[in-house]
């Protein structure tokens, strides 16, 4: 387990990178581990928000160019490369070189499948760290300052280099050139390394304290929104990005100005309008924009007739007109 402090939002303080830092990368998820201290769990499928945790790392890496998971298939939000080290269980190491054989670029993230809190700006982070600089990757590092190697950034020549020449010394001292076994740092020891602290998204489901930890966070005020928005488009098979605040303000005006019902009837209509002028979040924002100013108009007229005068006012017949009179 990787230290946990409460403060700060997953990914605090990581803008999205520059288009440059994530153009064209892979990402291997190992998902494949034993979960000895879960009692043999399926640690991946294990769930916070109503998410797999797999799942929600999968959201964190959507932008890759290829995901390739090590572990035996099982059904995701989006397709992936499944891959599977030999012996299965052989490691962190081994996994590692089994999902490497299924990447091209020249940037690879390289992430576990426990991480409740790793969210797309983090791993932009990362790749724009990469790309600034000459080392041969970036990794984040835990609360205590702990290097975090399966949350992390790498250039796939300087991973395949040093997984080549572990296999060599493996094959010279045991006579087989195989990685099973092996912990990470044989491999972190030999690069160059980026470390970008963040105490929150290194943050990994590693004991069931763990799992209640994230599934209490997630409730809390400042997160239950964004969780829910993320969680509801995972399972609608949405991937689009809109002004969350503009619809809230909308549902609000909504309900205030007309009745109640009106905000999740209003809102819906809106994202039906907005399916139908083509998506995307423009769409929805000029829907939104004029749906909201209905109701302000109609939050206008209903003050000024509360506050127009009713005494001196002809009586008139419910349904007359403007020019009806009893003796015309």
């Amino acid at each position: 387990m990787t230290a946990y402090e409460p403060p700060g939002d997953p990914g605090a303080g990581t803008d999205p990178a520059p288009a440059s830092g994530r153009a064209g990368y892979d990402a291997v998820v190992l998902a494949g581990g034993a979960a000895r201290r879960l009692g043999g769990a399926d640690k991946p499928g294990l769930r916070v928000g109503a998410r797999a945790l797999l799942d929600r790392v999968l959201a964190a890496c959507a932008g890759a160019r290829t995901t390739v998971v090590v572990a035996d298939p099982r059904p995701t939000p989006r397709p992936v490369t499944w891959a599977r080290e030999d012996p299965p269980g052989g490691g962190p190491l081994a996994a590692l070189a089994a999902g490497l054989r299924h990447t091209t670029a020249e940037h690879v993230v390289v992430l576990s499948a426990d991480l409740p809190f790793l969210a797309r700006p983090t791993v932009g982070r990362l790749l724009s760290a990469l790309a600034a600089g000459d080392a041969d990757g970036a990794l984040l590092t835990d609360a205590d300052g702990r290097d975090q190697p399966l949350v992390a950034a790498y250039r796939a020549p300087a991973l395949r280099r040093e997984l080549d020449a572990l296999a060599r010394d493996r094959a010279e001292r045991a006579g087989r050139p195989d990685l099973t076994g092996l912990p990470l740092r044989r491999l972190t020891g030999a690069l160059r390394l980026t470390r970008l602290p963040d105490a929150v998204a290194s943050f990994d489901c590693d004991t069931w304290d763990d799992l209640a930890t994230a599934r209490a966070r997630i409730r809390e005020h400042g997160h239950v929104l964004d969780e829910w928005i993320s969680a509801a488009k995972d399972e609608l098979g949405i991937d689009l990005d809109v002004d969350t605040g503009i619809l809230l303000d909308l549902a609000r005006d909504a309900a205030h100005g007309v009745a109640r019902p009106a905000a999740p009837l209003t809102t819906f209509l809106v994202g039906y309008a907005a399916g139908r002028a083509g998506g995307g979040p423009e769409a929805v924002a000029e829907t939104a924009r004029k749906a909201a100013a209905l109701a302000l108009r109609w939050a206008e007229e209903a003050a000024d007739t509360a506050a127009a005068p009713t005494k001196g006012t002809p009586d008139a017949a419910p349904d007359a007109t403007p020019d009806t009179r009893p003796d015309a």
